[in-house]
C-alpha cells in the first residue's frame, strides 16, 4: 500500500504543483465587499471590517495567513519598495498620527508596477467610510503616512 501511495503522489511533486493563488483572484474576492461599513475590530463581512480585518478575511479565504492587527505588520512579509509594489502586496500606514512610525493601517495593492498605485482597504473616515480603493499618489495623506510594501508568500 505504501508503494503504490508514493507512486500515485510522485508525479504530482515532480510537475512542481503550487498551491499558490492569483494575486487577480484575491483582489476580485476583496472587491466583492466595496461599500462595505468600518466597524473597529471587526474582521466578518457581516458586521463589517477594520482594516487588517478586512486584510485578514480577504487573504484568510484563500488560506493565506496574515496578522490580524496592523501592528503586527511591523515584522511581516518581505519589504518592496513602493514603485515595484504589485497586485496582492500589503501597503502599510502609519496610524491617524503621521509622526508615530508604527504600524496603524494596512490595504491591499490593486495595481501592478508602471500604473498609478492604488489600494483597497477599510476606512474609518468621515468622508470615506468602510471598504474603498485609494489613488496613493492623488492622497497626501496616505503618503504622508505610508511607512513600506510588502509582499506575502502564497500569491502568484
Amino acid at each position: 500500500m505504501r508503494k503504490l501511495l508514493i507512486i500515485i503522489l510522485f508525479p504530482f511533486l515532480c510537475h512542481g504543483q503550487s498551491n499558490k493563488i492569483s494575486a487577480d483572484s484575491l483582489i476580485e474576492f476583496g472587491k466583492q465587499f466595496i461599500g462595505k461599513k468600518y466597524c473597529y475590530g471587526s474582521c466578518t463581512p457581516k458586521t463589517g471590517f477594520d482594516c487588517s480585518g478586512f486584510v485578514y478575511h480577504v487573504f484568510g479565504h484563500f488560506n493565506i495567513k496574515v496578522p490580524r492587527a496592523s501592528l503586527d505588520y511591523e515584522k511581516q512579509g518581505r519589504v518592496v519598495k513602493i514603485d515595484s509594489a504589485r497586485r496582492g502586496d500589503i501597503i502599510v500606514f502609519t496610524g491617524t498620527k503621521p509622526k508615530n512610525r508604527k504600524p496603524g493601517h494596512v490595504g491591499i495593492v490593486i495595481s501592478n508596477p508602471g500604473e498609478e498605485l492604488m489600494f483597497i482597504h477599510s476606512s474609518s473616515g468621515k468622508k470615506a467610510n468602510g471598504i474603498i480603493i485609494t489613488n496613493y499618489a492623488a492622497s497626501p495623506y496616505y503618503q504622508s503616512r505610508f511607512i513600506k510594501a510588502v509582499r506575502i508568500d502564497g500569491l502568484k
